[in-house]
């Protein structure tokens, strides 16, 4: 059976912005992003860290061929985390418009190989959602990406529901990528490097998510799709306790009263991917609570490499047709790929 092999969180950067980080890694600062900042972006970067900024700014050579190499269709592009969010909002808004402008130019040359999903500059909620309108509407790109918090606010405040707001009615899956944890919850990660993807990123993006559900955003756009990664950054996994404790929650007036189960707008309002948990009975689980039109493979291509990825997939116990919703049929119909 033919399957389309289409992996949905694949990272890429554009030399404007490795250079602006560059000079916030040489500014200093407390936030735990500057721990990966520093080690991708310093000055003098050598060893094993050296391989990821070429990469990133590469996608007409190398990862072309380790695609073609690995019979991958196609990348679904997004900047980079830290994306704009460490930029001044209106930096931040510029550098947005920059790269969506550059992802559309890269689709246009590789319409086959490449789809992407557009960045905003959350700061600035309102002019985030005009240029969520002028990635959907004018430069037809796929999808939308935030790397979690900004200035170290989640967006369960309603003054960010504009670009909600503007998602829902574009169709537009926003896409809930890892950053380091925001002040505050970093503090007890700041040690064995678990502040990254050992465990912060997962432990941050997944706090995240739930202030987006108990906030009651999903009783007001219930057409949003948020999407989240590393196999949902383990929530298909507590479903059942969030369910029983959010009604606790409720009971004692420290929660307000929604129209469905936490599990269930995970079921209706969320998508997952595979990146970096290449483990065939989580993914089997996941597929189990979500189902098999909610889960979606990806990389995370530089920082996991590709050919692990498409073994996991290749030799995963699923049926033919379940294989092919999640190896590319769930992405294509998320991310509106022709």
């Amino acid at each position: 059976m033919k399957m389309n092999r289409i992996a949905c969180e694949e990272a890429f950067n554009i030399p404007e912005i490795a250079r602006e980080l560059n000079k916030i890694a040489k500014a200093g600062g407390t936030s735990k992003d500057l721990i990966l900042i520093r080690a991708l972006y310093g000055d003098g970067v050598t060893g094993y860290n050296a391989q990821f900024v070429p990469k990133l700014l590469d996608v007409d050579d190398m990862r072309l061929k380790q695609m073609d190499e690995l019979g991958i269709d196609m990348h679904v592009l997004s900047i980079t985390v830290p994306g704009v969010q460490m930029f001044d909002a209106d930096t931040a808004t510029e550098y947005a418009s920059i790269v969506n402008d550059r992802l559309a130019e890269i689709v246009a040359r590789h319409p086959r190989r490449y789809a992407a999903l557009a960045c905003f500059a959350p700061h600035s909620p309102k002019r985030a959602a005009k240029e969520i309108e002028r990635a959907i509407g004018s430069l037809r790109l796929n999808g939308l990406i935030v790397n979690s918090h900004t200035n170290d606010q989640y967006y369960d405040d309603e003054k960010y529901f504009p670009f909600f707001e503007a998602a829902e009615a574009l169709d537009a899956a926003i896409y809930l990528h890892p950053r380091a944890p925001m002040a505050g919850l970093d503090r007890p990660l700041d040690k064995y490097w678990m502040e990254a993807a050992l465990w912060g990123y997962g432990v941050e993006t997944s706090t995240h998510a739930l202030r987006l559900i108990f906030c009651g955003l999903f009783d007001r756009f219930p057409g949003l799709k948020i999407v989240l990664g590393h196999m949902g950054e383990g929530l298909p996994f507590w479903v059942t306790r969030l369910d029983f404790m959010h009604d606790e929650a409720v009971v004692v007036g420290a929660a307000p009263r929604l129209q469905l189960k936490p599990s269930e707008y995970l079921k209706r309002n969320f998508v997952i991917t595979t990146s970096g948990q290449e483990n065939h009975l989580a993914l089997k689980y996941s597929i189990d609570v979500l189902g098999e039109d909610n889960v979606m493979w990806a990389i995370d291509y530089p920082y996991q490499p590709m050919a692990p990825a498409v073994q996991f997939m290749d030799t995963a116990p699923l049926s033919d047709a379940v294989k092919a919703k999640v190896y590319g049929g769930n992405a294509a119909r998320v991310f509106h790929i022709t």
